[in-house]
């Protein structure tokens, strides 16, 4: 049996498939809190209820707050040792709502991760529990890295170590987060502590843009899915910092879910942590995305720019996958940058559309 939190959301409803394929029963928590944070826009009700009539009797659904501490240990009691994998993906996301309201940023982002990890510990202290936690925990240390400004990007002196992306060793410390990455650096030390307290089975993977058709993109999270959408509909796109050279990796929901599998497969316990995106693979600044998206979509893009950088915010930014290749060598990428983006195109436009 798998747990699965933030089950409506981008990642949760991907693993919610994925494992109910593979013949899992899953329990889903997701109480659509998306909507709060981001307005009618954001709400993923539609894809909790598309998993029910898609996967009906092998998946049940709860409408829980994971900072409601009795409601989540209810849950796990119900169902105890059955329990075996936990993913957790529940999560508040976006830099800038992080500042709007700390104290609700934090409780759902370390105290409902914390809430998990005991009711784990209290009744299936033998699950994977995996944690779905983002490269911003390492803050705007990346940005200290020694940068060449190229045409259309930032990119990493070549004879740097740091070539094929940033490795786990990146330090946490000393650096400004924002907000939100030091509410999900709490959650990650937690679940690596777990796993080296207890000698539990858990893993923190610290992603990259973790993307998919299926996102509710909205402008402050999901920045690949939003950009599609406001160059088919011709919505005007803002541009914030860095003259718009900034640059992310980017990786399709289903090849992080398959690197959730590859470790339930085989779980380290001891805390283990990987740093998880498109790599060099799959890559992209926000310049080349806006002319990728101008291409798939056939439209000229409106977009303006704004000189105001987003505080703790990365320039450059690619996950070195060598760890977790290194440990799961049968694992690898299947999407790359223009994949993802003409799949949302395909899978969206007629929606976007829609009067």
């Amino acid at each position: 049996m798998a747990l699965i939190t933030g089950a409506s959301g981008l990642i949760g409803s991907e693993a919610v498939e994925y494992f109910a394929g593979l013949g899992f029963t899953v329990v889903g928590i997701d109480n659509d809190m998306r909507k709060t944070f981001f307005g009618d826009s954001g709400s993923t009700l539609w894809n909790r209820r598309r998993l029910e009539s898609l996967l009906g009797k092998s998946y049940v659904h709860y409408s829980s707050d994971i900072r409601d501490k009795e409601a989540v240990d209810q849950i796990f009691q119900k169902y105890g040792s059955a329990i075996d994998l936990i993913i957790h993906t529940a999560a508040q996301p976006s830099h800038d709502w992080a500042a709007r309201d700390p104290v609700v940023d934090f409780d759902v982002n370390a105290k409902g991760t914390l809430h998990l990890l005991e009711a784990m510990r209290q009744h299936c202290p033998e699950a994977v529990f995996v944690f779905t936690s983002t490269n911003k925990v390492y803050g705007d240390n990346p940005n200290r890295l020694p940068l060449v400004e190229q045409k259309l990007r930032w990119e990493i002196d070549p004879a740097h170590p740091y070539q094929m992306g940033i490795p786990e060793h990146l330090s946490v410390d000393g650096c400004m987060h924002s907000l939100f990455g030091a509410s999900k650096l709490s959650a990650d030390l937690l679940v690596q502590e777990y796993g080296k307290y207890f000698n539990f089975k858990t893993v923190c993977f610290r992603g990259g843009v973790l993307t998919g058709f299926r996102q509710a993109g909205v402008e402050l999270h999901g920045f690949v899915n939003y950009l599609m959408k406001c160059a088919v509909t011709g919505t005007p796109y803002t541009i914030y910092g860095y003259k718009g050279k900034q640059v992310r990796d980017v990786i399709h929901s289903r090849d992080v879910v398959r690197a959730f599998h590859a470790f339930y497969s085989s779980p380290r316990r001891g805390g283990e942590v990987y740093n998880l995106g498109g790599g060099r693979e799959s890559n992209v600044s926000l310049l080349e995305a806006i002319q990728l998206a101008e291409k798939i979509s056939g439209n000229p893009m409106a977009y303006q720019y704004s000189d105001s950088s987003r505080q703790g915010d990365h320039m450059w930014y690619v996950t070195d996958l060598s760890k977790f290749k290194a440990h799961y060598p049968d694992w690898k990428l299947t999407y790359g940058i223009t994949g993802i983006m003409e799949e949302m195109a395909d899978q969206n436009k007629e929606r976007w559309l829609a009067p």
